[in-house]
């Protein structure tokens, strides 16, 4: 049964690499072809014709985007939204808190989704996505570069969220960071690979789409994971979870049993928890890195939604030490990814916005890993499939066909 589950995950892998070129490619099919111009191109609009103070791609886009009070049209007179853009959504900041409180606490919880719901927050509660969309034909440079800030707002909650999640749960032993060093390695050349290839090339649908595909991939492991015959291949990490969750019951010291790593190795190396041996093998972790980092880098998220069932399927431990360990790799991953974004693709940031989700962040970071004790395992893994398959739905159907099959 492990052989399959690695058989499993390392088609997924293929899959991932396989489809990588075509993600790449896509913007270009996209492309009107060659010729002579039509009578509605010679016809060019009226443009801005001017930054509007705003810098970077941002400003240079609005300048040759459409000038007028319509879809897909900038109004210099209308009020200034998201990035600094008149006419853009305003988002309410106390809507703003809550929701990153949200974000923080989910991934501080559960060890992912957190960029998801981040993507979730920017792209349908605040109305980003649908505004980006209006430009995909009047102004494809600026449809791709709010695409570009959208992802890269993602990350620096999830970026903030991680960072303080690991100092939880190193204090509490309940992370193997030799084993998150090891993800988090491949991740820096994952998470730059993808940033920079990608980078002003990608649509806001495309992206949206491919965000809702792996969001569905993952859902399909996880559930895969509560069956009985999932269940049966993870006897090691069951019994370290019963263990944990009697000590906590009991009101002992999970400190003391906690990891505790045991042999180090290029290969192989192991750690304890609560009387269970586990094992893994770093160099196949760095190239999980690598893997996970660039697909999460593209849509635009930590990639803990990937780390947890790579970690869980592939590595066999238990939910309680995966929050740890898949928010150290995303840690790393984020700093990659935020800085490729911002320096070689002039992602634009809206740091007032940013700002304040970060102080709802660091409030439900920091409750996160001290409600997670108290809920059992197997309501975790169902909390999180429930919530990856509305998001992989909505948006795989909303990127790819134009109209979400759920409501979002």
């Amino acid at each position: 049964m492990k052989v399959r589950l690695k058989w499993m995950f390392g088609l997924m892998v293929s899959i991932a690499l396989a489809i990588s070129p075509l993600l790449l490619a896509l913007p270009a099919c996209a492309q009107a072809p060659q010729g002579a111009p039509s009578q509605a191109a010679a016809e060019k609009p009226q443009v801005v014709g001017s930054d509007l103070g705003l810098a970077g791609k941002i400003g240079a886009a609005i300048k040759d985007a459409p000038l007028g009070k319509g879809k897909g049209q900038i109004d210099p007179d209308a009020a200034r939204g998201v990035f600094g853009i008149p006419g853009a959504p305003q988002v309410n900041y106390l809507l703003a808190v809550f929701w990153a409180i949200w974000v923080g606490w989910i991934f501080s919880t559960v060890g992912a989704f957190g960029g998801v719901m981040a993507g979730v927050g920017h792209m349908s509660v605040y109305g980003l996505g649908d505004y980006a969309r209006t430009f995909k034909d009047t102004s494809p440079a600026l449809n791709r570069t709010l695409t570009d800030s959208i992802r890269t707002s993602n990350q620096w909650l999830v970026g903030l969220s991680a960072i303080l999640s690991v100092i939880n749960y190193l204090k509490s032993k309940r992370l193997s960071w030799p084993l998150g060093l090891a993800l988090g390695a491949g991740s820096i050349v994952g998470a730059f690979s993808a940033a920079s290839l990608s980078g002003g090339k990608v649509s806001f649908s495309q992206y949206q789409g491919w965000f809702g595909f792996f969001v569905l991939v993952v859902a399909g492991f996880l559930f895969y994971e509560t069956t009985p015959r999932g269940q049966a291949s993870k006897k090691a990490a069951k019994a370290a979870a019963q263990a944990f969750e009697q000590t906590v019951k009991e009101k002992g010291d999970i400190c003391l049993l906690g990891v505790c790593a045991k042999d180090w190795g290029i290969t192989k190396s192991t750690f304890t928890f609560f009387g269970s041996e586990f094992s893994f093998n770093p160099i196949l972790a760095f190239f999980g890195g690598v893997v996970i980092a660039a697909i999460s880098a593209f849509i635009g998220v930590g990639g803990g939604f990937l780390y947890v069932p790579y970690l869980t399927t592939f590595v066999g431990l238990p939910m309680y030490i995966v929050a740890g360990t898949s928010a150290l790799a995303v840690f790393i991953s984020m700093v990659t990814s935020i800085t490729t974004y911002i320096q070689l693709a002039g992602a634009g940031m809206d740091w007032g916005l940013v700002g304040i989700q970060l102080v709802g962040v660091f409030i439900g970071s920091m409750i996160g890993p001290r409600t997670q004790q108290y809920i059992p395992e197997i309501w975790l893994k169902r909390l999180f499939i429930v919530l990856a398959l509305y998001v992989g739905i909505g948006y795989f159907t909303k990127g790819f066909f134009g109209q979400a099959w759920v409501p979002m």
